[in-house]
């Protein structure tokens, strides 16, 4: 019954108001708002220490001045008389001069502006430094980035994966958390700002009048502001900018962490900094990565004695602890510094696409720009491209490769890589050879980690979800992939026995069993690999596929041997259950079709 007066008195005093206009049945609201204002500026003052700061100052005071404030405080307190509260203030001014001299000589230490020091004094020989794309030195408990001067204004995407998770809760390690693009900026004294970049609207008239019109409607938030402990020099010239990032990473800055939406689903609420810290942070020629470990307090369970909708997942581990700790990977990777040249999306052909609204100086209206999201794949030379020209298969300069997650149980990873292999096929089609490959993960190499930016993987959850699927990370500006993580869950296989079982046991009699043999279920999960790629090279789902096929041809063993029963590995026919015991018919599964190589 207080949530409406409460809420009214934070209307009246957010705004600061004066007067308030009401009809006489509202007065006892206003009361109470005036009532709550002054019983939290009691408890907690105006400021922080509000009350030691009173106290000390009336120590200096004599008893009768003493008692003269306390009666004019207590008028105000009591009556709101504004009179009384100025003549408060008047003995708390007429206390000596020292408390005062005091004061300002903390508030002026307070403000002073850290200088920059020497490099040497800064960065002495207790750092621990790794060389990269950002230099990362490691001086006690805290982690300095020096971003070279080269590196500032550049565009840098970060991905955030989680690296471990609580169980229960619907997410695992490896899936992706945020996805950002940021950039350092010089700031106008001896300061670093961190921006992050959404991209929505652009121009192509760089030196235009109009571009200042598309800067002026899309500043980029300010997400970090660093004082410069010391600058890198090469004699007199500028190299590198040192600044302290720890207060970056160990903290719950949205970039880097979970964003409002997703806490909301998690029931997690107040982030919890005593317990929260970074394990580390690499860095390599094009990438640095941040591991941190984070903890959240978590919303306790309402009890109702009413049915209703809920909204949001409690982690068991909150349920019995309060908390909960999740361990995220940050990716930063530098996006590349020619933009790949843009494939215009055409809506006859499947791809997942990516666009924002283009002004341009000529033109009557704002377009927008929609294009494809696919891979870069280049010739090597010259020599190369000549070649493929003339209808020679030539290897790309930057193949694609798909790794194993060594969690994956052993038997299945060769028909994982299998399915990432039988896409050759398209790309061969395309005029490329040994484009794509699936590779089993080193474990034994320090340098490589699963979470990191640089490698696609497969990865492999521990989760009752009957399911997987294939996202792909893109660079905003072109649509250039860059890197997928494909989340495979356990209990697909039982997904897959089911509907393999009900659609085909017909005619294929190692599916009339309630358990398949390993040789069965591997072409199951190949086949699901597959269709989870293509997803990781662009493509949606083609519902229409199977339509190119004549439904006569669905029980013609020689057709199907050679077309399969639909024209994509991207649809959803999942197997022929048209065919029948006596057709002969053995090819069932969908494999990569015409459309799939044509696409």
């Amino acid at each position: 019954f207080l949530g409406y007066p409460l809420l009214q008195a934070a209307d009246i005093l957010i705004y600061k108001a004066k007067h308030v206009p009401v009809g006489e049945d509202q007065a006892s609201h206003v009361e109470l708002t005036r009532e709550s204002a002054r019983r939290f500026n009691h408890l907690y003052g105006r400021e922080i220490n509000a009350e030691e700061k009173v106290q000390a100052s009336l120590a200096k005071l004599p008893k009768d001045s003493i008692k003269r404030f306390e009666k004019s405080r207590k008028a105000f307190q009591e009556t709101g008389d504004a009179k009384a509260m100025e003549g408060a203030l008047g003995y708390i001014a007429s206390a000596p001069e020292l408390d005062n001299a005091a004061s300002t000589a903390v508030d002026t230490k307070k403000n002073e502006t850290k200088k920059p020091k020497p490099y040497g004094k800064v960065i002495d020989s207790t750092a621990i430094t790794q060389k990269g794309l950002i230099d990362v030195h490691q001086v006690g408990d805290k982690f300095l980035f020096e971003v070279p001067t080269a590196l500032i204004g550049k565009e840098i995407m970060t991905i955030t994966r989680y690296s471990k998770t609580p169980a229960g809760g619907g997410i695992f390690g490896g899936e992706e958390v945020n996805r950002q693009v940021i950039k350092f900026e010089k700031g106008l004294n001896d300061n670093v700002l961190l921006r992050s970049i959404t991209y929505v609207i652009s121009t192509p008239n760089e030196d235009s009048p109009i571009t200042k019109a598309v800067r002026n409607s899309s500043a980029d938030p300010i997400i970090g502001n660093f004082e410069i402990m010391a600058y890198n020099k090469d004699g007199k010239d500028i190299i590198g900018y040192v600044f302290d990032v720890t207060s970056l990473f160990d903290a719950d800055i949205q970039t880097f962490s979970i964003d409002p939406m997703r806490k909301q689903l998690l029931n997690i609420q107040a982030f919890q900094k005593d317990k929260s810290f970074i394990e580390g942070i690499k860095s390599f020629p094009i990438n640095t990565e941040i591991r941190s470990v984070k903890t959240f307090s978590t919303k306790a369970p309402q009890i109702s004695t009413t049915p209703a909708p809920r909204i949001g997942t409690n982690f068991p581990a909150a349920l019995d602890a309060g908390v909960v700790t999740l361990e995220l990977n940050t990716s930063m990777i530098l996006l590349p510094e020619k933009p790949m040249r843009k494939r215009t999306f055409d809506k006859r052909v499947g791809y997942f696409a990516n666009g924002y609204d283009v002004f341009e100086e000529n033109s009557l209206k704002s377009d927008t720009d929609i294009f494809a999201v696919r891979w870069r794949l280049e010739p090597i030379n010259d020599e190369d491209a000549e070649k493929q020209k003339r209808g020679e298969l030539i290897e790309p300069k930057k193949p694609l490769v798909y790794y194993i997650d060594p969690a994956t149980p052993d038997k299945w990873k060769k028909y994982i890589k299998a399915g990432i292999d039988d896409w050759q096929e398209a790309f061969e089609f395309a005029g490329w050879k040994n484009a794509i490959r699936g590779e089993y993960w080193p474990e034994n190499d320090p340098t490589m980690s699963l979470e990191d930016a640089r490698y696609s993987v497969v990865r492999y959850f521990a989760a009752d979800i009957q399911n997987a699927y294939g996202p792909n990370v893109h660079d905003p500006r072109t649509g250039e992939i860059m890197e997928s993580h494909i989340g495979w869950y356990h209990n697909i296989m039982s997904l897959l026995r089911d509907w393999y079982l009900i659609q085909t046991a017909a005619v294929d009699p190692a599916a009339r069993n309630m358990k398949f043999n390993d040789e069965l279920m591997g072409e199951l999960i190949r086949f699901v690999s597959s269709h989870e790629v293509g997803h990781t090279l662009g493509l949606r789902h083609n519902m229409g596929a199977s339509n190119a096929t004549p439904v006569e041809m669905l029980r013609n063993p020689d057709y199907q041997k050679k077309n399969g029963h639909t024209s994509s590995i991207m649809d959803y026919a999942r197997f022929n259950y048209v065919a029948q015991p006596e057709d002969g018919v053995k090819d069932l599964f969908p494999r990569i079709g015409d459309y799939d190589k044509w696409a």
